[in-house]
């Protein structure tokens, strides 16, 4: 079981991710921050939860929804709202956008736009690692829309023969952008089809996150051991829609509310409350401290320059 401190540390990493959400959400609804973005609230025990028990040199792969995952591997507020905001000084200078962030000294191989576009990409960081026989372990990150794409099956299959120190995360939300995953999916617990690869296939739920620890603790001990793969199926409420203006006409009312009496956040600082860890006012002083680090933030990326035209072409080809 996580100490009292780990928890402590578990809520304020989750607290920064839902923070950031938020202000992310108000900034882009002002009309100055381009293109799409995909939010992570709701989610914030599974990247917490996994990449609390990773370090630089472990590799993750994101979805279209990676800003959680970001600041759970130690990406700033600073180098991704400058990225979200198209700067010279993003974490991708500008060029990657919400959908393609990315930052390779925390091993963060990037989100992805394509669905189940990041799965083989942990799988290289993976094979990689075993091939130079580190003790690293690579995530790959996807939502339950992936699930049923080739490339994940493909991945699960080659993880398995070669047994390689890659852990499978599914965040089930219920939903592919419209689609029910109960309409899509052949199986209640996606977990399960871990199963008809050889390797172990665990179902948690979200909202828990000692629950999310436990699964986590175990796949991460699993791949460093050189024990192979694992399958988390992380069983998430959807709070919000698919992206920010999503109308939602096709998701009834009642499965909305249901979906936010499933956050994560407030469990877990009743959790810490009740065993003396944590009190209204220490909430109060995390949040004044993440407020004042979002406010400098938003201020550096608004401040900071745009790509010059001149250089369109870097990093597009090699030289």
């Amino acid at each position: 079981m996580p100490t009292k401190a780990y928890l402590l540390e578990f809520y304020e990493l989750m607290l920064k991710i839902r923070m950031f959400e938020e202000r992310v959400t108000r900034e882009f609804r002002k009309g100055d921050m381009p293109g799409f973005v995909h939010t992570y609230i709701g989610a914030e025990a599974v990247a917490a939860g996994i990449c609390m028990q990773l370090d630089d040199h472990d590799y993750i792969s994101s979805t279209h929804r990676g800003h959680g995952h970001c600041i759970a591997k130690g990406c700033s507020f600073r180098d991704m709202l400058a990225e979200l905001y198209g700067k010279e000084t993003g974490l991708c200078k500008g060029r990657g956008g919400s959908m393609h962030i990315a930052d390779f000294d925390r091993g963060m191989l990037g989100a992805n736009a394509i669905v189940g576009g990041g799965i083989a990409l942990a799988a290289g960081g993976a094979l990689a690692a075993q091939t130079r026989k580190s003790d690293r372990v690579a995530v790959s990150f996807f939502g339950d829309g992936a699930c049923n794409q080739g490339i994940l099956h493909e991945t699960m299959n080659l993880a398995s023969i070669w047994k390689l120190p890659l852990i499978f995360v599914c965040e089930n939300n219920g939903w592919a952008e419209s689609t029910p995953t109960e309409y899509s999916t052949s199986v209640s617990n996606i977990a399960e089809r871990a199963h008809g690869y050889g390797f172990a296939g665990l179902t948690v739920d979200a909202s828990d996150a000692e629950a999310v620890y436990e699964a986590a603790n175990s796949a991460v001990q699993c791949a460093r051991n050189g024990d192979g793969p694992t399958l988390i199926e992380a069983k998430i409420g959807r709070m919000v829609g698919h992206y920010l203006g999503d109308p939602e006409g096709y998701r009834p009312k009642e499965l909305k509310v249901k979906a936010r009496s499933k956050d994560p956040i407030p469990d877990l600082a009743s959790k810490l409350i009740d065993s003396n860890a944590l009190t209204e006012m220490g909430i109060s002083n995390i949040k004044d401290r993440i407020n004042t680090e979002l406010d400098e933030a938003v201020s550096y990326a608004k401040d900071s320059p745009l790509p010059s035209g001149a250089d369109v072409d870097i990093g597009v080809y090699s030289e």
